[in-house]
């Protein structure tokens, strides 16, 4: 018996000093108390997790991404709270057609938001003139050419649920992202553009129903009356 005692206090002894079966008190109070990260990882969190938009809009496109606004979707969750002053937003979600003349608006707005700050092109009028590229004098062909677009968003118009996708796909975007390498992905010069392949045709519409003798005919006849005539009116029994 006294024999077996020593055998089991031996035995204690050596794992209580040599082998400790659990783990120590003072890594299972760090483990549970500090957390480790890099600094990159830490500012990307931050910065991914309160993405600010501009409330901007310029066509049909912003009506979906108004909707994101209310409470059937409430897209506050993801931290986007949207800001009308360009100067406190960090991402443009370029909803709509962009017309020449709102060209140089747009281009304002983007100069005068902080670095770093992420464009989303929403919708086919947004990315390549949707509609209107084929015959109309004044739609942008791609908001590219204007000012640098990170995430392209297609539809006509994009559903809310496709903005939450591409919110998401930026979000990642931005937890990629390194400090040390933020200076190779500035923008060098202001219009970035890529080649879109644009095939031209025939006009569709060339005139030819103008020039049809029904409607000279139509013309003559109107030509004929006089500036202001009244119409006779007709009563019915």
């Amino acid at each position: 018996m006294a024999e077996a005692l020593s055998i089991n206090a031996l035995r204690d002894q050596r794992s209580a000093s040599c082998n400790p079966v659990g783990a120590p008190s003072v890594t299972s109070d760090l483990s549970e108390n500090v957390i480790l990260t890099t600094l990159d990882d830490l500012h990307n969190w931050a910065r991914l997790s309160s993405l600010w938009p501009l409330l901007y809009g310029t066509a049909c496109c912003f009506i979906e991404f108004a909707a994101l606004i209310g409470s059937r979707f409430d897209f506050d969750r993801f931290g986007l709270v949207p800001r009308s002053s360009p100067r406190q937003a960090d991402l443009l979600i370029v909803a709509g057609t962009v017309t020449m003349k709102m060209a140089p608006a747009l281009v304002r707005l983007y100069e005068q938001m902080p670095e770093p700050k992420y464009v989303i092109a929403m919708g086919a009028c947004t990315i390549t003139g949707g509609m209107f590229s084929a015959d109309s004098t004044t739609a942008v062909r791609g908001v590219d050419k204007l000012i640098p677009v990170d995430l392209y968003l297609p539809g006509c118009p994009p559903r809310p649920e496709a903005i939450f996708d591409a919110v998401i796909k930026l979000r990642k975007k931005v937890g990629n992202e390194a400090l040390s390498e933020r200076g190779n992905l500035m923008p060098t010069h202001r219009y970035l553009t890529v080649p879109h392949q644009l095939k031209a045709v025939e006009p569709i519409v060339d005139g030819r129903y103008l020039r049809a003798e029904t409607q000279k005919a139509a013309l003559a006849a109107a030509a004929e009356l006089p500036v202001g005539a009244a119409i006779p009116a007709t009563t019915t029994a």
